[in-house]
C-alpha cells in the first residue's frame, strides 16, 4: 500500500486502466494464519480477530461481509470468484522478536519460515490454501514503514520458506506514524493543512473501537487482504505497466470511506453516539470503518454504504 493522497479516482472511471493479467485470485477457501511479532495487547489481538471473523460472518447491514462482496466480483481466467471464505486456522506468538526490531522487507518472509518450523507447536505450512499475516507491534520497525508503506503483500520465495505462499505484512502505526497509518484517526503531520475543526477546535475522527492504532491497522489490513486475493503472485489484476509497482484494487481508493470521498475527505460515514467513525458492522456487535475498493462492474471505488 503505497501513501499517496493524490490518487484518487472515486467517480472518474475513464482514468483508470485496471486490467487483468491472467494470473491466478484466491478463488479457493482461505486458511488464514497469524503470526504476532512482538508485544501485543490482549485486546488488540481480539478487535484484529473480530474483524478478520467479520468477512465471512454475518451482521447488520453494512456489514463487513457485504464490503468484502466487491473483492467477490473479481474472477480468473476460468470464471471463478475470489472466495468468501477466510478462516483463522492458526495463530503464532513470535514474542521474542526472533529476527530483531529492525526488519527489512524480506525478513518478514525468515519469520514466516521462523513460524513454520517452530517447536514444539509449528503453524501449518499450507501451500494450497494458505494466506500468511505478519503483523507487527509499535516497537518494531520494518524498511519503508511510516515512510513509503503501511503494509504490502507478497509472496514467499521457496529459498526462504521452501515453497511459495501468499503473505501480507501490516505494522502497528499507533506510535509510529498515526497520521500516516492510522488515517482518518490521526492526522499527518506535514499535511500541510491543519486538521478539520469544529467550534475552533480540532476534530479528528474517533476510531470506532478505542485504539486509533489497531483501528488505523484494520483498515491497511483489509486493504492488503484484497490485493493478495485479487493479485496474489503479482500477475492478475491491478493497472499500470509496471508489475513491479502494480496498482491494485485497493490503492485506487486510498483515503475512500464513503461516498463523496477523496482529497483529503473520507466522505460520507456513520457516527455513533461518540462521534467515532465507520462504515461497515462486524461480529459482536463491533463496527469498523474500512476503504473501498475499486468495483470492476460499476467501474468506481464502492462500498456498502454508498449512498448510491
Amino acid at each position: 500500500m503505497q501513501f499517496n493522497q493524490a490518487e484518487n479516482y472515486e467517480g472518474s472511471s475513464d482514468l483508470v486502466d485496471l486490467e487483468y493479467h491472467m494470473g491466478p485470485v484466491l478463488a479457493s477457501p482461505i486458511n488464514l494464519y497469524i503470526i504476532w511479532y512482538g508485544h501485543w495487547k490482549p485486546t488488540q489481538q481480539a478487535t484484529i480477530r473480530d474483524f478478520l471473523y467479520s468477512i465471512s460472518s454475518s451482521a447488520s447491514y453494512p456489514s463487513v461481509a457485504d464490503w468484502w462482496k466487491t473483492i467477490r466480483l473479481y474472477t480468473d481466467q476460468t470464471g471463478s470468484n475470489i472466495t468468501g471464505n477466510l478462516v483463522l486456522s492458526g495463530e503464532l506468538y513470535d514474542f521474542k522478536y526472533s529476527h530483531g526490531g529492525h526488519l527489512s522487507r524480506l525478513d518478514i518472509q525468515s519469520i514466516i519460515k521462523t513460524a513454520v518450523t517452530s517447536y514444539p507447536r509449528p503453524l501449518p505450512l499450507n501451500p494450497h490454501n494458505g494466506l500468511y499475516l505478519v503483523l507487527t507491534s509499535y516497537d518494531v520497525q520494518v524498511q519503508d514503514f511510516c515512510r513509503a508503506v503501511c503494509g504490502f503483500h507478497y509472496f514467499t520465495f521457496p529459498t526462504i520458506v521452501g515453497v511459495t505462499v501468499p503473505y501480507a505484512w501490516v505494522g502497528y502505526s499507533g506510535t509510529q506514524c498515526p497520521g500516516m497509518c492510522a488515517y482518518p484517526f490521526a492526522w499527518p503531520k506535514d499535511s500541510g493543512k491543519p486538521p478539520p475543526s469544529r467550534n475552533g477546535g480540532h476534530d479528528i475522527m474517533g476510531s470506532p473501537n478505542g485504539d486509533p492504532g489497531v483501528d488505523g491497522m484494520i483498515s491497511v489490513i483489509a486493504h492488503e487482504l484484497t490485493e493478495v486475493t485479487s493479485n496474489p503472485p503479482v500477475n492478475a489484476w491491478y493497472a499500470g505497466d509496471d508489475p513491479t509497482a502494480p496498482t491494485e484494487i485497493a490503492d485506487l481508493c486510498l483515503g475512500v470511506y464513503g461516498s463523496g470521498g477523496g482529497g483529503g475527505y473520507v466522505g460520507k460515514v456513520y457516527k455513533d453516539s461518540w462521534g467515532h467513525g465507520f462504515n461497515v458492522n462486524g461480529v459482536k456487535g463491533r463496527r469498523f470503518l474500512l476503504q473501498w475498493v475499486w468495483n470492476p462492474l460499476k467501474r468506481r471505488c464502492f462500498g456498502p454504504n454508498a449512498l448510491d
